[in-house]
């Protein structure tokens, strides 16, 4: 390897080296893979979620624990602002700054397939851990960010925030909304040097999507064949979304790498959205 390779190779490898980051829903699923490959890349973490148990497991497995400096866990309900304020203060009073701020927190709600049936109740969730969720997010990394002039927040959407028939209506609404919003708070922050990104990923086997299989597409082994089912309905075929994937995109964005990508909305989707699926035009 030469000197210029190896040098390019050695200031990659820690892409978050002295930065610090806070993770909503950071417990489990997506949130989960964000925390552990922040941690690879030097990123001091903070990670807000309700599930203080799986949060404490996090943080213990990472070689957390009260006196250790590099990663923390804070009970956050999104829909608190409260909540939201103290875990952004928390954060940056611990590692003293707040550079990345991921909105991760989400739920798709209840699986209903007649509108005639659905609970307003259930769509008035989603919109407040989706949508209100990620806003105060936005508010609270903003107040701390502005006046540092700098900052990275990433919002997580899904091909949901495109097109139709990949969730409940209130599911697919929100994340339209995230990735409206994105746009919307990317164009007022950006005077303040502070980016504002989502991503949206196709479907991903984590806890959340696997119930909403189609009925009959389940069998004993649940991670198998959801991951049958959606890798027969993609259109990159060989390759099966992981979270980490996820985790990947989102890194890109926090890094210094995509310091003039803002209000960007990047599909981690294999071609998905892009693709009428109903026309196979390339096909035998």
């Amino acid at each position: 390897m030469s000197a210029v390779g190896s040098s390019a190779s050695s200031s990659s490898a820690k892409r978050l080296e002295g930065k610090v980051a806070l993770v909503t829903g950071g417990a489990t699923g997506i949130g989960e893979a964000i925390v552990r490959l922040f941690r690879e890349h030097g990123a001091k973490v903070c990670v807000a979620d309700i599930q203080d148990e799986a949060g404490q497991q996090l943080i213990n497995s990472l070689g957390g624990g009260d006196n250790h400096q590099n990663v923390m866990f804070v009970h956050c309900d999104v829909t608190s602002e409260d909540d939201v304020s103290r875990a952004v203060d928390a954060a940056a009073e611990r590692f003293g700054a707040l550079d990345v701020m991921v909105n991760n927190a989400g739920i798709t709600g209840d699986k209903v397939t007649d509108i005639r049936n659905v609970d307003f109740a259930e769509v008035r969730k989603v919109f407040d851990i989706n949508v209100h969720g990620a806003f105060l997010g936005m508010k609270h990394a903003a107040r701390v960010m502005i006046p540092r002039k700098k900052g990275s927040i990433v919002s997580l959407a899904s091909v949901a925030s495109v097109i139709a028939g990949m969730g409940p209506h209130g599911y697919t609404a929100s994340k339209h909304a995230v990735a409206g919003l994105t746009k919307s708070v990317a164009a007022e922050l950006g005077r303040h040097g502070v980016r504002v990104n989502c991503v949206s990923p196709y479907a991903v086997p984590t806890a959340l999507s696997m119930p909403h299989l189609p009925q009959g597409a389940r069998a004993d082994d649940a991670l198998k064949d959801f991951l049958a089912f959606i890798g027969g309905e993609a259109n990159l075929k060989g390759v099966d979304l992981m979270p980490k994937d996820v985790a990947e995109a989102v890194l890109y964005l926090a890094s210094d790498e995509a310091r003039y990508v803002s209000a960007l909305n990047l599909m981690v989707d294999g071609g998905f959205t892009s693709v009428n699926h109903n026309l196979r035009p390339f096909e035998d």
